[in-house]
């Protein structure tokens, strides 16, 4: 009779289980790359069972993945001159390889493409209507980055010819995720879920404005500017929230050379929280600005600064920030948490010969040395507390 009981028992838990699963479906809690492209459409969880000697019990998984950023690629013509080669192509390698380095250590690897990718056949400018060599996307994909925001002020700079090249260019660039710019309504209003280690996540870029320059009527699908679409902006969000793991807003906004985030920037992050955004990456100013954790659940880089640059004599404009974080998904069951840790920042300086505007690098400032920059301790001293202005618990330096 024992033996029978315990069957009974075994088999009745295994239906509750299950009967469970399908009530409840799949719940996620938010607490605090080469990214497989797919729609992702949640379902509920099955309910991986394992004996445990007493009766059964939903296994635990657990996935990470790792995210790096970096600031804006603002590329003034003696940027792109200074990567000529002898048989007029482009290599920008040295310039970005000691921060490719870094970004290569991680899974997902963000930066902002300030300036429009449109390649010689639009030629090529500086400010303040920029068009780029197609070469340094090329070379920062061959660095480890594969996370891409395009909707800057400068996305009009060659109106939709320009936006056409640089999309023809970034689809061809395999395993990297692009966002910002579009080429039709649907693409606007698309909202594709991608992978990482088992973890899905939606990334989505907008911009404040494109410097006064307007998309031609009909065309307002050109940028995702969130003057115009404040209201879809956040449904995206939301609906992001819905379909994956962790989304990802990369944001234009803010006063140009302020280390401060404006009354704006702390409204709009704060809604955006609300609305379901996890991590938030915020450019635009030229300068760093400091990293907080919103709601207890929302990671905020307020700015990030510029990646590469030619506008001296402005110090802070060569001075960006690296950040880093770590995502972790646990599931058991049809319960599962997705946790965001190890968050950390800091700083790198774009070295160059000035008077000559050559030799132009992106070094951190823990491989700094007084012949590349004398006095960099100093300067250190001065802006690296801006990163935990407004959140002490950030952690600075780590990579």
């Amino acid at each position: 009779m024992a033996k029978k009981k315990k069957q009974f028992r075994t088999g009745t838990l295994l239906m509750i289980l299950l009967a469970l699963a399908a009530l409840t479906g799949f719940g996620i809690w938010i607490i605090r790359g080469n990214g497989s492209r797919q729609h992702y459409d949640k379902q509920p969880a099955a309910v991986h069972l394992r004996n445990t000697g007493e009766g059964y019990s939903p296994v635990i998984e657990t996935h990470e993945a790792t995210l790096f950023m970096v600031g804006d690629a603002l590329l003034h013509d003696t940027v792109y001159n200074d990567a000529r080669t002898a048989d007029g192509g482009w290599d920008f390698t040295k310039q970005i390889s000691r921060i490719g380095a870094i970004a290569q250590q991680y899974d997902l690897a963000y930066f902002n493409q300030e300036t429009i990718l449109g390649g010689e056949e639009l030629g090529l400018s500086n400010y303040p209507m920029f068009n780029s060599p197609q070469e340094w996307g090329r070379d920062m994909v061959a660095q480890g980055f594969n996370l891409v925001s395009t909707a800057t002020n400068h996305a009009l700079d060659r109106w939709g010819a320009g936006i056409e090249a640089s999309k023809k260019f970034w689809e061809q660039q395999e395993g990297v995720v692009e966002d910002g710019t579009n080429r039709s309504w649907d693409e606007f209003n698309e909202l594709p879920v991608y992978e990482v280690n088992g973890i899905s996540y939606v990334f989505v870029s907008w911009t404040y404005g494109m410097n006064g320059l307007q998309c031609p009527e009909g065309e307002e699908y050109l940028v995702n500017c969130y003057r115009d679409y404040m209201d879809e902006m956040f449904e995206q969000v939301r609906k992001g929230k819905e379909l994956a793991d962790v989304v990802i807003v990369a944001i234009h906004w803010g006063d140009e050379y302020s280390m401060e985030p404006n009354e704006e920037q702390l409204t709009l992050a704060r809604q955006l929280s609300d609305a379901g955004a996890d991590i938030i990456i915020g450019n635009h100013v030229h300068c760093i600005q400091p990293v907080e954790w919103i709601n207890n659940r929302t990671i905020c880089f307020y700015a990030l600064g510029n990646l590469i640059s030619d506008q001296w004599p402005w110090e802070k404009s060569m001075i960006g920030m690296m950040g880093a974080l770590k995502i972790t998904k646990t599931t058991q069951g049809n319960q599962s948490e997705v946790k965001i840790s190890d968050v950390k920042a800091d700083l790198h300086w774009t070295y160059s010969n000035r008077s000559a505007h050559k030799n132009f690098e992106a070094i951190p400032f823990s491989k700094l040395n007084d012949s590349l920059y004398p006095g960099y301790q100093e300067v250190y001293s001065r802006y690296a507390p801006v990163i935990t202005e407004m959140d002490d618990s950030i952690q600075v330096g780590g990579f």
